[in-house]
């Protein structure tokens, strides 16, 4: 059971330090349908010194409308604020989940500070090959889950199955993780929502209007490409850290000032 105090204490160093927030899950990719969905949001934040080199410790900061345990519903809000240094250190990694706050579209970015304006502008420094691994990681991860291969459990959404045959939103994230994987490490760049004929495909996908072989067929095709691109990409084969190390250290340094000494109000 999670400490209330410990709670609160986490949710005023995520808001107070708040520098960036964006919609993301299927509503920022473009493939929600008939209002069955859930409302994601990420947020990164800058904890005040004394997380970083005192002895507490802040990692990530999380709210759901539904009790732990219970599935969200249509428009339930489920809520991430990560400490920007474990935002970014996955975000080198190629995480496929935390780097889209790189790449919403404006009118989905719900918190933007100066600094938060900083991050965007660093993505070059931050994507790399190493994304490739992750990408196929990801889609391998939807594609066994669609099948029953993780740990027994073949999904949490037994209606869709009962209705076409096989989990369709577990075959939508594969297919789409294919297709942000091979247009990241072409481009350097995620497209939000996912561009046509894409956008269309993966939405008849998930209304159950395409099979699941078809659908294996098409995640079997781009995680070839993707393969291919681990090695062939024009990114860098890593992270710039050196250029993310000073930025980072920076952006704590402005952040904390800012804190110590706020400027006046007029």
């Amino acid at each position: 059971m999670r400490n209330p105090h410990s709670t609160q204490q986490h949710r005023r160093v995520a808001l107070d330090g708040e520098i960036l927030r964006c919609l993301v899950g299927s509503g920022v990719h473009g493939t929600a349908v008939d209002g069955q969905d859930d409302r994601d949001e990420m947020g990164i934040c800058i904890e005040p010194p004394e997380y970083v080199i005192g002895l507490r410790r802040f990692e990530q900061y999380i709210y759901r409308d539904q009790p732990e345990g219970m599935r969200s519903g249509p428009g339930d809000l489920d809520l991430t604020i990560y400490s920007l240094r474990k935002w970014m250190g996955l975000a080198v990694s190629g995480n496929p989940t935390v780097l889209l706050p790189l790449f919403v579209p404006d009118e989905h970015v719900l918190v933007r500070t100066e600094l938060g304006e900083e991050l965007r502008g660093l993505t070059p420094a931050i994507v790399s090959r190493q994304a490739g691994d992750r990408f196929l990681g990801y889609l391998r991860a939807q594609r066994d889950s669609m099948l029953g291969l993780r740990s027994g459990r073949h999904t949490n959404r037994p209606e869709l199955v009962e209705l076409y045959g096989f989990d369709t939103k577990y075959a939508m994230h594969m297919v789409r993780l294919g297709v942000q994987g091979v247009e990241l490490l072409e481009t350097g760049r995620i497209t939000l929502p996912l561009a046509e004929p894409w956008l269309s495909w993966c939405r008849a996908l998930r209304r159950g209007e395409r099979s699941k072989q078809e659908a294996l067929e098409a995640a079997a095709d781009l995680e070839r490409q993707l393969v291919q691109l681990r090695d062939t990409s024009p990114l860098p084969e890593r992270a710039d850290r050196d250029a993310v190390d000073a930025w980072l250290v920076a952006a704590h340094q402005q952040a904390w000032t800012t804190q110590l000494h706020p400027q006046p109000t007029s």
